[in-house]
Formats: C-alpha cells, structure tokens, sequence
C-alpha cells in the first residue's frame, strides 16, 4: 500500500509545498496554501484521467469534415453573436461574472431554449437545490421543456453518470468550483478537484462518439477574474464574461477567448424582474427617444463599435459655476484624464472658458466610452451646455480630435455612418480627410470639417 502524507497546495496558482507556509513563493499570495492529502505512487489517481480513456487516431486536416450544422443555434441572439454563431457541439466553455449579475439565468434560458428546440439538456447544480432552480425558472421562462433535466448534487461522478443515462445534448454545471471527483482527498474549489472536474467535462464534450456542448460557470474573484488556475482557461474552447455597472441593469456579456469566432463582439442584456431579455437593437436603447425637432442642451449622439456591430449611443453633458477652487470633473462613462484632456482642448483651441465650470459626462444606459471617435461627440456635449442650446436630433459626430483641435479619421467609419443612415438621421460631421466610398448611395448628408471650431460654427451658428 502506498505510503500516506501530507502536502500543502496553494489555493490560488496550485503550487505544492511539502510544509506549510504563510506566503505562497510562486504568487506571494498570503495563507493561501491548504493541506491536502497525497500519496506517494500516485498512478492509481491517474487511471481515470481523460487521457487514457481513448486511443485517438491521427487524420488528414485537408479530410476534417466541418459543417455549419455542428452549431447549437439559439433564439438568444445576443448570446450567438458573442458565440460566433451559436455553440459548438464538442465545446467547452466556461461563463463567469460577479455574484449576482445573471450567469445562472443566461445558463437556464439557453439550456431551456435548446431543450424547446428538441435537444436535450441537463442543469447541474452544485449551490442551489432543485427547488431553487424551478421557483427561478417559473420567474424568467415562459415555459418549462420537458427536455430539460435538473440534477442538485456535488458528485461530478453522479453529474457524468446522468449525462450517459439522459443521452444530454447540452449540459451545464454551475458552478465548476463546487463539484468534486471520488478519490480525491482535498476540498471543493481547490485546484486539484477544479482542474479534474474540468478535465471530465472536457473529454465528456470531445468525445468522438457522441459530441456535447458543456457550459462551465465559474465563480469569480473579488480582482473580478476567473476563480482558480490560468489553465482552466487554457482548457476550454470559450472563456465569456458578464459585467454590469453597479445600479444599471444593462448587462454587457463578451468572451476574452474564443476559438470557433471573434473575441470582440458583444452582446448586451437588460436585467428585468422576469430574468435577462436580450437588446436585439442597442441603438434604440442607449439613445433617448425624444419627438420631432426637439433637442436638449447638453446631448450629442454619436456612433461606437462594439465587436463588428456599430450602436448610436447618446453622450450628455452637465456644465454648471463652481464655488470651489477646483470645479468638479466627472466622467461616469469615459476616464477622467481623457475628459480632462477634452476640457483643455476645448478651453485653448475653441476659447470657451471652462476653468470656473463643473463638467459631468454620462451616457443613456451606462454604455462605457473606450474609443477615440467619441471626442469630436463629448465636446459638442459640453459645448452644447455651456451655450445652453440642444442640437437637433437627427445630428452626430464621428471623429477624434488632436490636441491641435483639429479633427482625426477614426476606422470603420464607413459602416458607422452607413448605421446612422439606417437609424434615419440626416446629418453627420467628420475630419476632412475621411474616406467614404459610399457617400453618393447614402442618404444622410456628411459634413466635413477641418477643426473643432469649425464644427461648433457650424452647428450653433
């Protein structure tokens, strides 16, 4: 019989000490190390490893047969742009967010979504009961599938055994951090039972015989990243992240890693009392609906890109007399140097002063501003506010502008004023170098300017 002893492995990078001490010596993070069980001849723990379970043959690239059909297309629309289509059947992917922000209800309402689509899909659960799951499934699902199966149980054991005995198209295990393999000597959450657990599923989705879809949800760190080691996202196909401003209901779902599609899409969801409901048309959300030929002082519209997908977004600006030394600069949706540098620009190359002023910047649904091309769109908010006078509603501004004052080409404009022109409005300004091969099919009427004087002339003349 193999010899017992102790070891002790840390809980946040899986480094192995023989003896305890405070601070892990590969991450320097402290009292993270937990004693654990081990054995000397650990060849009989590694006989139900993924790797020995199969003899893989190799094949010709050039004869993979591929097909669009091997997607697991949902009604979730938002969910499938961020997945690049859909999910892949021989998939593994994990979806992580802070508590709260929804990972549990996207899980139920893809997995009751396939299930109406005649697949079969298994829910697992190691944090809720069965009873929890139904009473938020009677809240956010209009109907309950009877392709769908729910399973409240810690065993990853069990959870596989019922995988082969429904037959499951599509199963989710929420949270990855929970479950544990018989065997094991060490606790739920630790790396040892997180990357096993990991490493089950993942054969369960490669299996040449009988492809699945699996959906991890992962539990994540007050550093807002995945719980656990870097390999579990080294592992998987599709790493997915939910964020949401505290107090918003928008909630902004994209993936750090994909290998079926693109990394930079995202989709967006509002949070309701019934569950998530995806933002088909996020330009009619983040801009405020106002009649005909009304304007406000203080709103601008612009055009953003997320992923390959542009969205009209609405910019407003508060300008209001400080009474204190330093006037107040906040920008709840675009960083404070970059509002500070847009000030300063404004002040030297448009001589409007704003050394006395208080500036507040927000967007309409607490989109965060991350490109360049929004400039031009924020400082004819606050100029807006200053003067007191709205600009029309069928206006935008697309266009960086240098600390010269003068207004810069930004990439994919193209498309960004094709979607204005879309959305109906009648009126946009650019850099005078800007390149549109399209202009004469457009509608919409392009204003070209050299400076951000020019524009602000223009506009307020």
């Amino acid at each position: 019989m193999a010899k017992a002893r102790t070891q002790y492995v840390c809980s946040n990078c899986g480094h192995v000490e023989s003896k305890w001490v405070g601070r892990c010596p590969a991450c320097n993070e402290w009292n993270t190390l937990e004693e654990m069980a081990a054995t000397a001849d650990r060849a009989s723990t590694r006989t139900s490893a993924p790797m020995s379970r199969s003899m893989a043959s190799a094949s010709r690239l050039s004869q993979v047969e591929t097909s669009n059909s091997d997607r697991l297309v949902t009604r979730i629309q938002e969910f499938n742009r961020v997945m690049g289509g859909g999910l892949i059947r021989d998939s593994l992917t994990v979806l992580s967010s802070p508590p709260g922000c929804g990972k549990s209800s996207l899980a139920l309402m893809i997995a009751q979504d396939l299930a109406q689509q005649g697949y079969k899909a298994l829910y697992a659960s190691g944090e809720e009961s069965a009873s929890q799951i139904k009473h938020r499934a009677d809240r956010i699902l209009a109907g309950i599938s009877d392709n769908l199966w729910i399973l409240s149980d810690t065993s990853m054991n069990n959870v596989l055994r019922h995988i082969d005995a429904i037959d499951a198209d599509f199963i989710v295990t929420d949270s990855i951090q929970t479950f544990v393999m018989d065997g094991l000597d060490s606790r739920p959450g630790s790396p040892t039972q997180t990357m096993q657990c990991a490493s089950e599923l993942l054969y369960t989705a490669k299996n040449p015989a009988r492809p699945r879809a699996v959906v991890m949800i992962g539990q994540m760190t007050k550093e807002n990243e995945l719980a656990g080691l870097r390999a579990l996202e080294h592992m998987v196909d599709t790493v997915l992240l939910m964020d949401s401003n505290t107090g918003e209901e928008i909630r902004s779902l994209y993936c750090s890693k994909n290998r079926f599609g693109s990394t930079g899409e995202m989709g967006f969801f509002s949070m309701t009392e019934s569950g998530l409901v995806s933002i088909d048309n996020p330009s009619a959300y983040f801009m405020t609906k106002r009649e005909e030929g009304e304007s406000i002082s203080g709103s601008a519209l612009t055009v953003v890109r997320e992923g390959s997908r542009p969205i009209i977004v609405e910019i407003e600006s508060l300008v209001s007399r400080s009474f204190t030394p330093y006037p107040t600069r906040i920008g709840e949706s675009l960083k404070r140097d970059q509002l500070n540098t847009l000030v300063s620009i404004l002040e030297q190359r448009a001589e409007i002063t704003l050394f006395d002023k208080n500036v507040i910047l927000k967007t309409t649904g607490g989109l965060r501003l991350s490109e360049n091309a929004v400039s031009l769109c924020v400082i004819m908010s606050i100029v807006s506010s200053v003067f007191h006078k709205g600009i029309p509603g069928d206006t935008l501004f697309i266009a960086d502008v240098g600390l010269t004052g003068e207004l810069k080409k930004v990439p994919s404009l193209e498309s960004r004023v094709k979607e204005a022109d879309r959305m109906g409005f009648r009126r946009v300004f650019v850099a005078k170098d800007a390149a549109l091969h399209t202009q004469e099919q457009l509608a919409i009427q392009v204003n070209r300017c050299k400076t951000v004087k020019q524009v602000i002339t223009a506009v307020f003349s």
